[in-house]
C-alpha cells in the first residue's frame, strides 16, 4: 500500500522509530530494547524485531511470535522526483481472508500518522 505525506522523509522516519512519536499514531506504549520493539495495545504486548534499518529510507520488522518467520512488515520512504511529495510504501503479511481488515487497519493508522506529521499530499 502507498500513502502520500507532506512531511519530509526525515520527519516521517522519526515517527516510525521513536517511542514518543509511535504512541501518537501506532500503539499505546512502546519499549525499545536493542533491536526489539515491544508494542502495547490495551495492555497486550507484541514484540517485533527491527531486522533492517536504512535511515530515512526503510524499516523492516519481524514479529517475534509469528507463525512464519519469513513474514515481516516494512515501511519504505521515498521522495517523488516529479511532485516532491514523500511516499510511504507499506508491506504487511496476512491470511487471504484477513486482507480487507488489515487494509482498513493500516488505512486508519496511516491517517493518524498523516495528521500527526502535517497532513497528506
Amino acid at each position: 500500500m502507498e500513502y502520500i505525506f507532506r512531511a519530509s522523509p526525515a520527519i516521517l522516519y522519526q515517527f516510525l522509530t521513536t517511542p514518543a512519536c509511535l504512541v501518537r499514531w501506532f500503539c499505546d506504549e512502546v519499549d525499545i530494547n536493542g533491536t526489539v520493539y515491544t508494542f502495547s495495545w490495551s495492555g497486550m504486548d507484541e514484540d517485533a524485531e527491527l531486522v533492517e534499518d536504512v535511515e530515512e529510507e526503510k524499516l523492516r520488522f519481524r514479529w517475534v511470535d509469528a507463525d512464519n518467520p519469513a513474514e515481516f512488515f516494512e515501511f519504505r520512504i521515498q521522495e517523488s522526483p516529479v511532485t516532491g511529495e514523500t511516499v510511504l510504501e507499506l508491506t504487511d503479511f496476512c491470511d487471504a481472508n484477513e486482507e480487507k481488515d488489515i487494509r482498513r487497519y493500516w488505512d486508519t493508522q496511516i491517517q493518524k500518522l498523516q495528521k500527526e506529521t502535517g497532513g497528506f499530499g
